[in-house]
């Protein structure tokens, strides 16, 4: 063989040990985080991820946590671990380092905030959880949640967790395929009781073939939700923006932006019905909305009625699939003949236009009730 030939046969081989070695690499810190209640770095992904794959932060937690750590927790949103956990909690992750595993990473995400995206649910309830596979491994997966101290406005420490874990699950069942944000594990089990407000639901995923254990932080409320995610885009900012042409009248065609802005008022003490107000698409001077009616009791609703008050000056020009009543900033809308029954963990839709004469369009609190 030629030096030449030998010289391109060792660089062909050096280069293919590289390429093992980084795949490696990426294989050993990417595995898989808390989708459903989701974890903090996997809502803030979700909020950030733009159409041409960069992450852009639109949530203020979110955004300051990329701040504080840079793009590179979200684009790894799924590897929150320490290689040398062997599934040790207090005094191996320093308190306030919980939610990043003390991983300098992920340290962004150890901020006490109260606006990072939050999952809404029922104190008591079952709920079907969902843990991310990035890569396949056996392993147990231990949930705590907050104790009724804790606050946001701190960092969380080991004390602020109940003692012992609501759930458990040991090696569950999974659908899907590995290094997609699709495939996840997935289990049932029922939430903690006697919980209302906002809290921690903190995992522990420790793999029975290795040291390796991942730790996650998701912000949830129990408040009567079925695992409605909110806070993913800024509150009164649109989260999506595409041009259309539309119709908001019978009368009159104007270029418009369709937008998605939302947000959910949770039941009332005592109450079952749940509200999701959305903003759907803008134009000058008016925006079409919707509002969600969700039946979280445990019999089904025979006729419901949702109301509101504007605070911006807007009023309503036009409602279908629901019949509107009350004047001016007051709306009450109730359900149409057809439409109302909703069956248990059911919802109905109905739309509307209004007139926004503002630079602004606040976001009501919708209460929902069933007669």
């Amino acid at each position: 063989m030629t030096t030449r030939r030998w010289l391109a046969a060792l660089a062909m081989a050096a280069a293919g040990l590289l390429v093992a070695v980084l795949l490696n690499a990426s294989t050993a810190s990417a595995h898989g985080a808390m989708m459903k209640p989701g974890s903090r770095t996997y809502l803030c992904w979700q909020d950030g991820l733009a159409p041409t794959g960069n992450i852009v932060p639109v949530n203020p937690a979110c955004d300051a946590a990329v701040k504080a750590g840079g793009t590179n927790a979200l684009y790894n949103w799924f590897g929150v671990l320490r290689s040398d956990g062997a599934g040790r909690m207090a005094g191996f992750i320093p308190d306030g380092k919980l939610c990043s595993g003390n991983n300098p990473t992920f340290a962004g995400f150890d901020i006490a905030r109260d606006d990072f995206p939050v999952t809404h649910l029922t104190a008591g309830a079952n709920f079907n959880f969902t843990y991310n596979m990035w890569a396949h491994h056996p392993g147990t997966f231990r949930l705590y949640v907050t104790k009724d101290t804790w606050s946001p406005t701190r960092a969380l420490a080991w004390s602020d967790l109940e003692s012992t874990p609501f759930l458990s699950v040991t090696d569950p069942p999974r659908t899907g395929s590995v290094g997609t944000a699709e495939g996840h594990y997935y289990w049932s089990g029922r939430l903690p009781s006697g919980k209302s407000g906002r809290h921690i639901v903190y995992s522990v995923w420790q793999r029975s073939d290795s040291t390796e254990t991942f730790y996650n932080c998701s912000d949830v409320v129990f408040d009567g939700g079925n695992g409605e995610v909110t806070g993913v885009g800024r509150p009164g900012t649109p989260t999506t923006t595409t041009t259309t042409s539309t119709t908001p009248t019978s009368t009159t065609t104007t270029t418009s932006t369709t937008t998605t802005t939302t947000t959910t008022t949770p039941p009332p003490s005592g109450s079952n019905c749940m509200a999701i107000y959305k903003i759907t698409g803008t134009w000058q001077g008016g925006f079409q909305g919707e509002v969600e009616v969700m039946n979280h009791s445990t019999s089904p609703y025979n006729g419901w009625s949702a109301r509101w008050t504007f605070s911006g000056g807007q009023t309503i020009t036009n409602v279908w699939n629901g019949v509107k009543s009350g004047s001016g900033s007051e709306v009450v809308v109730k359900n149409a003949e057809w439409n109302k029954t909703v069956g248990v963990e059911q919802s109905v839709k109905f739309g509307f236009t209004a007139n926004n004469p503002g630079t602004t369009n606040p976001l009501p609190e919708v209460t929902c009730t069933s007669p």
